[in-house]
């Protein structure tokens, strides 16, 4: 705000805002207020008559004071029990309101279920992955086609790099493997098996996965990197964290906790690079068949970025990797490389063959 010197147009804004809920407040009150004037006038006026009709009975004869007082406190109970009901119905309505949302949330049944039971596993995972005629949209948007009739091979042991312009679908390959979601046509397939029938958990544990922004937790850092093995040893997390030589032991164990040190909400007790070498150390617990980099270094500066880089190619030796990318020192060890626009792969080549711009 200071930078595009916008404070008094700020401040102006936030004026306006208070006027407007000023009059709004002013009329809230005064229906407020005449509607509880109504409500104790009319109360009042009720009690004056209930007193004046006991005086009427009193004086015939036709009752005594015990048994008319009796009646007039048991009227005043159940008018003050019927007063704290009626407060209540407000609560009662928004209640309803969000038990309702709850309600369809929890009745939604989704389109990719974790089931143990259902689908089957691969004796032997090779790490062939293919993009078989593949139509996809995302369910938000379905009008928008990200892919039609979309074919790409990824071979075993291979490293491959997709890269394209913003919004041309490189991260949706990624979600389409990882199986976030079902492509509406086609098919996806591991070593010629459809990943629909495979059982779902045992499928996303031969994957590794590192994001642009690591998905870290508000626990520890051994706990964030247990993500990856939830029955791993304390051994083997140390041994991940040295094995893959992303420096990631190296600052940890310099930490006052070292790894039971608390990341918080979303890693924010860490810097870009030790997040990124601890996503790195998880992806390397589970020792994957598959690793996909969707832009693991695009948000680090050129020091971490350099260590990051170096850990993600000892991480991709032996393994089908699938890297997203826009910087080409971060597929300049890669096999191949497909250009994606518009949904579409228009060239696949080598990349001492390749001439792209990269944007």
């Amino acid at each position: 705000m200071y930078s595009f010197v916008g404070e008094s147009k700020a401040l102006n804004s936030y004026s306006e805002a208070i006027q407007n809920t000023l009059k709004l407040g002013y009329k809230a009150g005064m229906a407020k207020g005449l509607g509880i004037g109504c409500t104790y006038g009319i109360a009042c006026m009720s009690w004056a008559l209930v007193f004046w009709y006991a005086g009427v009975f009193i004086r015939n004869g036709q009752t005594d004071g015990g048994k008319a007082f009796t009646a007039i406190f048991f009227c005043n109970c159940r008018w003050h029990e019927s007063c704290q009901a009626f407060s209540n119905l407000g609560a009662f309505s928004k209640g309803k309101i969000a038990g309702y949302k709850l309600l369809e949330v929890i009745h939604q049944k989704p389109s990719i279920v974790n089931d143990h039971k259902d689908g089957k596993w691969l004796a032997e995972v090779h790490g062939n992955i293919e993009f078989k005629e593949v139509t996809f949209s995302y369910p938000s948007s379905l009008d928008v086609i990200i892919f039609r009739e979309f074919s790409l091979f990824f071979p075993a042991g291979k490293t491959i790099a997709v890269v394209g312009g913003s919004g041309s679908g490189k991260s949706t390959v990624v979600a389409l493997i990882k199986r976030f979601y079902d492509p509406n046509e086609g098919q996806v397939l591991l070593d010629n098996v459809d990943i629909k029938t495979l059982q779902l958990r045992w499928f996303r544990e031969q994957i590794g996965l590192v994001n642009q922004e690591p998905a870290l937790f508000a626990t520890t850092i051994l706990e964030n990197i247990l993500y990856g093995k939830p029955d791993a040893t304390i051994a083997e997390v140390e041994a991940a964290a040295t094995a893959s030589r992303s420096n990631a032991h190296s600052f940890i164990s310099l930490l006052p906790n070292g790894y039971n040190t608390m990341a918080g909400e979303r890693g924010i007790q860490l810097s870009g690079g030790q997040k990124q070498r601890i996503a790195i150390a998880r992806a390397m617990l589970k020792t994957p068949k598959i690793l996909l980099l969707d832009e693991a270094t695009s948000a680090l500066d050129s020091d971490s970025e350099s260590i990051v880089q170096e850990a993600l190619d000892r991480l991709m030796v032996g393994r089908m990797t699938v890297i997203v990318a826009h910087r080409l020192s971060t597929i300049r060890n890669v096999n191949m490389i497909a250009v994606i626009q518009q949904g579409q792969v228009v060239e696949t080549r080598k990349i001492k063959c390749l001439h792209v711009i990269f944007t």
